[in-house]
Order: C-alpha cells, then structure tokens, then sequence
C-alpha cells in the first residue's frame, strides 16, 4: 500500500517476499531481481538490524526514492538491463504502471 503498487518485492535479510507477483514473473524480470539480490547484498555487508536501522534513518531524512540504499539497487537493476538485447529487455519485463514514481518531497539536506 505504501509503495502505491500491485507488484512488490521486498527483502528481509536473505528472503525476497512477493506480493502481486508470481515468482515465475518475477524471475523472468532480470532487472528486478539484480535490484532484490542488492537489498540482500546490503543486508549481509550491514547486518540484519543494522541494515534495517540504516534503512529506515536514510528514508525518513530523504524519502523512499533518494534513499542511498534504493539508489543502489536501482543502479544495479539498470546495468543489468542495459546488458541485455533491447528484444529481449522489452519482452520480459513485468509492466511498470502502478510501480511508485518518485513522488517524494523529501529533498536531500
């Protein structure tokens, strides 16, 4: 609800939890899957409640979009799109409406 989405992906340590979204279609979107498997990179570098303090400290200063640790896995999610064959990138892709826009007006200090 707070992402303003029907397909979600979120992690918790070393667990990627779906809602909206079959794994199947998940899998198949390469890209999304680079962005989950650096949430867990982040969490295993940071530790479990560690990265959760971080986290949550870097969203409530600059908002979900600018948070340093979304950037990153946003990041991530893109080299590995822009790797694959534009045919290939168009046709497994999980359709983006309703995915959140950066619509936060938390600014960066």
């Amino acid at each position: 609800m707070v992402l303003k989405s029907k397909n979600v992906a979120m992690v918790l340590g070393k667990t990627i939890h779906l809602s909206g979204v079959s794994q199947q279609d998940f899998l198949k979107d390469e890209g999304w899957l680079a962005h989950e498997l650096c949430h867990i990179e982040q969490f295993r570098e940071h530790g479990f409640f560690r990265f959760l303090w971080l986290y949550l400290r870097e969203s409530m200063r600059v908002g979900y979009y600018n948070n340093k640790y979304e950037v990153e896995a946003r990041i991530a999610g893109m080299k590995h799109r822009k790797s694959q064959n534009p045919v290939k990138r168009a046709t497994d892709t999980i359709d983006p409406s309703g995915m959140p826009l950066p619509g936060d007006t938390k600014r960066q200090a």
